[in-house]
């Protein structure tokens, strides 16, 4: 559930035209619920950046999924079933480079740090490149005496 130190991500409007129609669907009975998404994926028994990525169209809900989605959010089974058919489309939900400030900045650190991740990655692993298909991603929070910091997590098998 939501707290007043876990507010609930929405929609964002401008997106609305670029994202399936499932999106704006899961998105409504999710703010409805007020649920944040570590509270689905905890329902779902997935991690919660793959249930983000579900509610953006960016990836593929199974039959467990769409009857747990139905089940917690009050959104008919056939519903969901009809609007999470088929294959995800990727990618095309933003334009390059992106608008949206702490989107930019993820673009930023890849930008800046792209090559030496390259170059490490090449020298630990040999030559290749990590998978985005078998990969896994996971956010969390650390806080100390300087403030908050995000920790975000990228596994890609190479």
């Amino acid at each position: 559930m939501a707290s007043a130190d876990k507010p609930v991500a929405t929609l964002d409007s401008s997106l609305v035209h670029r994202l399936p129609a499932s999106s704006a669907t899961l998105f409504e009975a999710k703010k409805e619920k007020k649920l944040t998404f570590e509270a689905i994926a905890k329902k779902l028994g997935r991690d919660e950046v793959a249930v983000a990525a579900l509610f953006y169209g960016q990836a593929m809900a199974n039959a467990q999924d769409i009857r747990n989605l139905s089940d917690l959010l009050g959104i008919p089974a056939d519903k969901l079933e009809s609007q999470l058919a088929g294959l995800p489309d990727r990618g095309r939900t933003m334009d390059m480079p992106p608008k949206e400030p702490l989107i930019y900045r993820l673009y930023e650190v890849v930008q800046n740090y792209g090559y030496a991740y390259k170059a490490i990655l090449n020298e630990k692993f040999g030559d290749g490149i990590m998978s985005a298909i078998s990969f896994s991603t996971s956010v969390r929070k650390e806080t100390d005496d300087k403030g908050d910091w995000a920790v975000i997590t990228l596994r890609g098998k190479w």
